[in-house]
């Protein structure tokens, strides 16, 4: 079974007039995970895919939605996978790639078949889904812990210490334009991305997961002199404009996906905001 739904893109001026509710619309990703099931998120920033896939009984296949316009799913496109649950794999064109949790897949354009498996349908797989125009086909490749560029940033002081995994990113394999990493708070610490920044080049999507029960996370978005919140809670995304900051702090520390896609494949091209000048 696949779900499949969109979101329009809008500008600074659009979203300086929305409610709580339509904000939420515009932006938050509730749903990821349904048993059986892929359920897709478009939004017409760069064309970006966010979904998720979890198998249960059965084997599930990554199928085509009619909206693409393509053959088979990966015809224009390339796709990054990273398990958020339960032990799995995924069957690409008949090669298996066991994934464990926190392990990152990465599948480029021309992958015709494309199949989802949990190990045990008592704790299943969890594959949270990017997927972006791909203009060329570079290889499949499973990315462990191990592989990761890790990088530790911030401290206890400010509240922000952690550990940023880099493991779909061209330092460590080529890409069309998809990006994807994961970062991890330390226990006492709860913001994310501060000092914050836009970047022109590319749009981001934030993935929060180990939210513990009971907490949430509050993030932040908008033009840095004109920001929102969006309260998030366990496993849902939040779609982020190019000129948008995307930043966080939750009832307690946390882990987010990050996955960008756009221009420009420079980690670092990024144009900071002062903290003192957020609005």
């Amino acid at each position: 079974m696949t779900q499949f739904s969109k979101r329009h893109a809008c500008s600074p001026d659009e979203m300086r007039g929305m409610t709580t509710q339509s904000l939420r619309e515009h932006f938050l990703i509730e749903t990821l995970f349904l048993p059986d099931a892929c359920c897709w998120t478009l939004s017409f920033y760069d064309r970006y895919l966010t979904g998720g896939a979890m198998p249960t009984s059965q084997p599930l296949p990554l199928d085509n939605p009619a909206d693409l316009r393509a053959s088979y799913f990966l015809e224009r496109r390339e796709l990054g996978i990273i398990n958020v649950g339960g032990a799995g794999q995924v069957i690409a064109d008949g090669v298996t790639y066991p994934m464990a949790y926190k392990e990152a897949l990465y599948l480029g354009r021309g992958t015709q078949s494309v199949v989802f498996q949990s190990d045990d349908a008592a704790t299943p797989a969890r594959f949270y889904l990017n997927s972006t125009p791909a203009h060329a086909t570079y290889p499949n490749r499973l990315v462990t812990r191990a592989d990761a560029e890790v990088v530790e940033l911030g401290s206890p002081a400010t509240a922000n210490h952690r550990t940023i995994n880099k493991l779909l990113v061209n330092s460590v394999l080529p890409t069309c334009q998809l990006q994807m990493g994961m970062t991890e708070l330390k226990s006492g610490s709860v913001w994310n991305t501060m000092p914050a920044h836009t970047h022109d080049r590319r749009m981001e999507v934030y993935f929060y997961f180990e939210v513990p029960e009971g907490q949430a996370v509050c993030h932040f978005m908008g033009e840095p002199q004109e920001t929102r919140p969006i309260w998030m809670q366990n496993q849902q995304a939040v779609i982020s404009p190019y000129w948008s900051i995307h930043a966080g702090a939750g009832t307690s520390n946390y882990t987010f996906i990050w996955g960008m896609a756009g221009e420009n494949l420079d980690y670092g091209d990024m144009d900071f905001c002062a903290i003192t000048d957020l609005r």
